[in-house]
């Protein structure tokens, strides 16, 4: 019987016994982390019962090695620093293939005690995580190594390694690697995140990381109709059951047909929802003033416009001196892309008084809005004309 058991585990070593473990304990581990330590601990984006917690905390802790403190701590700076030369595990600073390669380990070395004393507030700090979970963290990968052995055999280690090559691969590399170095961008945020799948299955939704980075505390990841979040699945079927209670989301825009005027409650609603307006702006006046230059261009010029969405668009910290040498010489030689560019600079301007009086917001959109009706640009003046609609009053 012992000898039966050691070699075939007390599950048998049927591969679709394995394949089905396989995939459950990732993708519990997948949901540990998306929920429990990023959107739970990092963010306080959602609250979660204290079992819910404590049964994710010991999840982490037998198949990643790391403390919530630890994670909590590193992902905030990141959010803080980010793109910068403290940023964690930034590719833009690193470069691509260390943050693929080396992703765990980068977390290791950011795991510094100053590090951990400024971003690590509010994280567990009971008898469990000072005599356990903290000081013991190889055990408890040790002790899911035992029970990987003990439910499959020898074959077990194969499980084993796969589920302590989970995150260091998808978490640690894929998201942190190609989550701020290829995919689409939803909106134009002040660093390269991006969006890596519209359908966060795989990795539980961080692969929607330009949207997180948006909107770094809302709980729900996706933000378009054909975006998929499997962690928001997870969390609102917590909230469900009462195990859970979503604090936050991101803001979706509001408008209202029936204003006629531009008045503080549709300027308040604009500096609220203020990036996807933004992105709104590239689509309805950045894009079309693009394709009416082009139009107008001769063939052999083409080339220059085919980077001109993005150059247009995106912060200029982003942008490579090749770049923005393009934009300049879009600019110079087109005044329509001149014009919409002058005046998307002058709108993020707004946004940035969104600490001044209210008066003094609703009179700066205003005059932003006249200029805009005034321009004689077609999609410049439509676009401000909406601008009146939003606002926060629900329907």
């Amino acid at each position: 019987m012992w000898e039966q058991i050691w070699q075939q585990g007390l599950l048998g070593t049927s591969f679709w016994h394995f394949m089905i473990a396989m995939f459950v304990m990732t993708h519990i581990t997948i949901v540990s982390v998306t929920v429990y330590l990023h959107r739970f601990s990092a963010h306080r984006s959602l609250e979660l019962h204290p079992a819910v917690q404590h049964f994710f905390r010991f999840w982490v802790w037998i198949t990643t090695a790391q403390s919530t403190k630890e994670w909590t701590a590193i992902h905030r700076k990141h959010h803080a620093k980010c793109e910068t030369a403290e940023d964690p595990h930034s590719p833009v600073v690193k470069g691509i293939k260390t943050v693929l390669l080396r992703g765990a380990e980068l977390y290791k070395e950011a795991a510094t005690p100053e590090t951990l004393k400024k971003y690590g507030n509010g994280t567990p700090d009971d008898w469990l995580e000072r005599n356990i979970y903290t000081p013991h963290k190889l055990k408890g990968v040790f002790l899911m190594l035992a029970f990987d052995l003990l439910a499959f055999g020898p074959i077990g280690i194969t499980l084993w390694a796969i589920q302590m090559m989970w995150m260091p691969v998808f978490a640690a590399g894929v998201i942190n690697g190609l989550g701020h170095f290829w995919g689409y961008r939803n909106f134009e945020c002040s660093d390269a995140a991006t969006n890596i799948s519209p359908w966060g299955i795989l990795i539980g939704g961080e692969e929607l990381h330009n949207n997180h980075h948006t909107y770094p505390n809302s709980a729900k990841l996706s933000v378009k109709p054909w975006e998929f979040d499997i962690g928001w699945m997870w969390i609102k079927s917590l909230e469900f059951v009462h195990l859970a209670k979503v604090r936050k989301v991101a803001p979706v825009p509001i408008k209202d047909t029936s204003k006629q005027t531009l008045d503080l409650d549709a300027a308040k609603a604009a500096v609220h929802n203020r990036f996807q307006i933004m992105s709104a702006y590239t689509k309805n006046v950045i894009r079309p003033a693009i394709e009416e230059e082009k139009s107008k261009a001769h063939q052999e010029l083409h080339q220059l416009f085919r980077k001109a969405k993005k150059v247009m668009s995106r912060d200029e910290s982003l942008l490579s001196d090749k770049a923005i040498i393009q934009r300049d010489k879009l600019l110079s030689s087109h005044d329509l892309l001149n014009e919409v560019y002058q005046k998307k600079q002058e709108l993020m301007a707004v946004w940035s008084r969104r600490s001044a009086s209210s008066d003094e917001l609703l009179q700066a959109l205003k005059q932003w809005c006249h200029e805009a009706e005034q321009s004689g640009i077609d999609c410049l003046q439509e676009f401000a004309d909406q601008l009146r609609l939003y606002t926060l009053k629900a329907a």
